[in-house]
Parts: C-alpha cells; sequence; structure tokens
C-alpha cells in the first residue's frame, strides 16, 4: 500500500465502522440474549393480559424480532437509490447514523418500559440502517478509489461485515454482556459505531465522482481527490470521470430503465445471482445449523458460544486474506471457484452429515466441512469487490436497490422458512443450496467478464459485447452506447 494513501485508508475505516460493520454485528448479536428476549416477551405478556404468552405467539414474535431486521433493510436498500444522489453520500451516512442511535434508545429503554413492540421497532430502524449503510458505504468508497485500489478497498465492507459479526459474538457472551441484566445494553450497543461515524465522518470530503459527475462541482471534486490521494497530477482520473459524466447525457436511470435497458442486462444478471443473491448461498442457513452439528459432535452447551466465535473469525480472517488475493487473481476468479468449492463442500457436509451414526469420528469431519465452507465464503463469494465494478454512475444508486431488494427479501425468506425445510429434508436441505453455488459457479466462470484494474467504461465496453451480440455493431458504438434505453 501507498503511504500517500493513507487519508484514504483513514476514511475507509470511518465508513466502515458505521457502514457495514453494523451489519455483521446486527446478524450475530441476537443470538446470545435470545432466550433473555422471549423472557422478557413473556413477563410483559403476563403483565398485560394476566395469562402466559402462548407457544406458538411467542414464537412468531421471536420470529418476527428476527425477521423485521430483513424488512428494515430492504426499506434502506429502496431509499438508497435516492437519497445518496439528492444529498451525497456523505449527508445520507451522517443521517444514518441518527437512525441507529435512535434505534439504540429503544433497545435500551424497552425493558424500562416493558414493551417488546420497541425491540420490534428498534430493530427494524437497526435494518434500516444497514440497508440504507452497506450501500452507501460501498457508493462512497469505491468513488473515492483509484483503480489500483478499487479491488482492495471495495472489499472493505465485507470485511467489516465479519469484524461485526465477531465483535457480536464477543460481546454477547455471558461474561461481557450476554446476561439478563444486561441484554438491552447488548441491543443497545449498535449505537456506538454510529456514534463514532457521527463525530468522525465530517472531516472527510465527500465522493469526488459524485460531485463531479452528478453535481458538476467540478473545483471540490478536484479538491476532494488531491486531499485524499494526496497528488497533483489527477488528469487521467479527472478525464475518466469527465467520459462518464459526458456519457449520461444529463440523465438519472431509474428502476425501470435498469430493470428494461438491454445496455445493462448481463450487470444486472451478475448483481442478482451470484452477488445479491448471497443469501441463497447456505451460508446462514449453515449458521442456523451449526449449534446442532456442535451438539452431535458432543461439544459442552457452554462452549458452543466460543466455538462459534471461532468460525466468525474463520470468515473475518478469510475475507481479509482475499483482499490481498483480489487484485492478483481478479474478481471473476476468486467468486467463481469460490462458489465451486462451497458446493463441492456442501456436497461432502450432506454425506456426512446424512451417515453421522455410523462413527464416532463423522462428526469432527461435519466440524471440519463447516470450517472449510466458511473460508471458501469468505475467499469468494462474500466478496462486495464485483458489485462496485458493474455500474456506471448513471445507473449505481438504481442498480444497488435492485440488488439490496434481492438479497434483503432472500433474507427474510430464508430467516422465516429455513427452519421449515430442514423439518422436511432434514441434512438434505443443503441440496438447495449446493444448486444456486453450482449455477453461480457455471455463470461467473463461463461469462461474467473480469474487471481487475479496468476503468468504469473499459468495464461496461466489456459488457457491452454480452448484452449486444453483434460484434461489429459494438466496434462502432461510443460509450453512449451506455445511457441508451
Amino acid at each position: 500500500m501507498e503511504g500517500k494513501y493513507w487519508r484514504l485508508y483513514l476514511l475507509t475505516l470511518v465508513l466502515g465502522i458505521g457502514g457495514s460493520f453494523q451489519f455483521g454485528m446486527q446478524v450475530s448479536v441476537i443470538a446470545s440474549p435470545a432466550v433473555h428476549v422471549q423472557s422478557f416477551v413473556n413477563r410483559t405478556w403476563m403483565c398485560r393480559y394476566g395469562v402466559p404468552v402462548a407457544n406458538s405467539t411467542q414464537q412468531f414474535i421471536w420470529s418476527f424480532i428476527l425477521a423485521v431486521l430483513s424488512l428494515g433493510a430492504w426499506a434502506g436498500a429502496i431509499h438508497s437509490g435516492s437519497l445518496p444522489v439528492t444529498y451525497g453520500r456523505k449527508k445520507v451516512l451522517l443521517f444514518n447514523n441518527v437512525v441507529a442511535i435512535a434505534a439504540a434508545f429503544l433497545m435500551l429503554f424497552s425493558r424500562t418500559a416493558k414493551s417488546f413492540e420497541m425491540i420490534l421497532l428498534g430493530r427494524f430502524l437497526y435494518g434500516y440502517n444497514v440497508g440504507l449503510g452497506v450501500n452507501a458505504h460501498l457508493m462512497y468508497v469505491g468513488e473515492c478509489s483509484p483503480k489500483n485500489l478499487r479491488g482492495l478497498l471495495t472489499l472493505t465492507p465485507s470485511i467489516f461485515i465479519g469484524l461485526g459479526k465477531v465483535v457480536g459474538q464477543i460481546i454477547g457472551i455471558k461474561e461481557m454482556m450476554g446476561t439478563e441484566e444486561m441484554w438491552p445494553h447488548l441491543l443497545a450497543f449498535g449505537g456506538v459505531p454510529a456514534l463514532l461515524q457521527l463525530v468522525t465522518l465530517p472531516f472527510f470530503p465527500e465522493a469526488p465522482r459524485h460531485l463531479y459527475i452528478d453535481k458538476g462541482d467540478t473545483e471540490g471534486a478536484r479538491k476532494a481527490l488531491q486531499w485524499l490521494w494526496q497528488e497533483e497530477d489527477l488528469t487521467q482520473e479527472v478525464d475518466d470521470m469527465q467520459r462518464e459524466r459526458e456519457s449520461m447525457l444529463g440523465e438519472r436511470k431509474t428502476l425501470k430503465d435498469v430493470l428494461r435497458s438491454p445496455c445493462v442486462r448481463w450487470q444486472l444478471l451478475t448483481l442478482c445471482i451470484p452477488c445479491a443473491g448471497l443469501q441463497f448461498c447456505g451460508i446462514n442457513a449453515l449458521y442456523f445449523y451449526i449449534f446442532d452439528i456442535f451438539r452431535d459432535s458432543g461439544v459442552p452447551e457452554g462452549q458452543m458460544s466460543y466455538l462459534s466465535i471461532g468460525v466468525g473469525a474463520t470468515e473475518l480472517i478469510a475475507v481479509s486474506l482475499s483482499a490481498f488475493l483480489i487484485d492478483r487473481t481478479g474478481r471473476k476468479k476468486l467468486m467463481g471457484y469460490g462458489y465451486l468449492l462451497m458446493g463441492l463442500t456442501m456436497c461432502g457436509l450432506t454425506v456426512t452429515l446424512s451417515i453421522k451414526h455410523l462413527g464416532f469420528w463423522i462428526p469432527y469431519v461435519n466440524i471440519a466441512l463447516i470450517f472449510f465452507v466458511i473460508c471458501m465464503y469468505g475467499l469468494g463469494p462474500f466478496s462486495m469487490a464485483l458489485p462496485a465494478d458493474l455500474f456506471l454512475q448513471a445507473w449505481r444508486p438504481s442498480a444497488y436497490v435492485i440488488g439490496g431488494t434481492v438479497n434483503y427479501l432472500g433474507m427474510f425468506f430464508i430467516g422465516l422458512c429455513f427452519g421449515y425445510i430442514v423439518d422436511g429434508l432434514g441434512p438434505f436441505c443443503f441440496l438447495i443450496f449446493v444448486v444456486y453455488c453450482f449455477a453461480s459457479a457455471a455463470f461467473l466462470i463461463r461469462y461474467v467478464p473480469e474487471t481487475k484494474g479496468k476503468t468504469m467504461v473499459e468495464i461496461m465496453k466489456d459488457f457491452n459485447k454480452l448484452n449486444y451480440r453483434n460484434t461489429a455493431s459494438v466496434e462502432k458504438t461510443d460509450i453512449q452506447l451506455a445511457t441508451k434505453l
């Protein structure tokens, strides 16, 4: 890494703390206080109605507490298509921090107010913070990065999600906040990273590409680049932004444009199938099933939370390692072969789960396979670097709304339905995810062009060879092809 970019690296840290970090933490932190929250729901019900809550009602309330995060994230993702364009990436993230702090106060005082509805509303607001924050974070960091560092820096959202998961697991152990007394403080912890970003982000400039392309502020964009990169010669970057701005012809693409236009058809397929559809690779299902596998392997109940921290740490290490591989191997190979290895390993896991009673050593093989799947997930499919490369400025916000919709509705579906799938199929439930992994691997390796070391304009021209199969017409077409409908 070049030392002159230290301000850019510091901005990346600040963006991660209040952006993608929240996603990882909110996914993992809710698992530890599950018993205490369900007990609180039962006590609250008793105080209101004089009778204990029915088991089916309590299970529904708890399931909705888990699932409402993804509904809030969907709402946030929808607004990520308009708010960052109108108000800028920086202002949107500052507003988003206020949303997370409000959610933290709801969590903190829910027990005092004897209201589990405050927990539901707090989870929804945390979800909104996640849906808006992840997309704004990815746009912000991608638009501040030079092309030689874009792969590394656009991977940092994945790293911060992994870090958030580990932190959520650590603070949730009973020696810290995972107790009957401390669970409201545990659920309110999301306000801390939001407060940190709220007080530090104002010291950094707005995303240069947003200033230049969306707002037409040439001088502001140049000053932002000079401050972040500490370079005087910005001719190449400014020329690239100018070409992209000219290609827009003053237009801003809507959701309808992205869905209907042939000139971004393959970019949209790439965003939705192997990237935004990540929920269907089975990783969250694996986390759901993991305690049963640990229990079958003879792991004591008191040690399972520590082993789960090990799983989270493995994911974080793998994602961090991929940061050093992505600009060497390329996005396409890293994600494509990562999906392929995940699918093969899940096939093996399905077999060993089915025959776990045939030998005392088989459950330990299951644990090893789980760790291997987590490694492959972190090294390849979890990468957010490819989505950041797919769309020009005019298309990016609306495309991210579509990607967020696929991602968070998939997360909602898996959260609500996977328990029933397990009951019906048992260990064979993973075969559903194997199909998705193999399909995504084939799609990436066969069709998606490599984006490593290329400008946005060059990437668009590569995709136009797929969008417009007539090669001769592609060669005659200039960059303005990307904005025709």
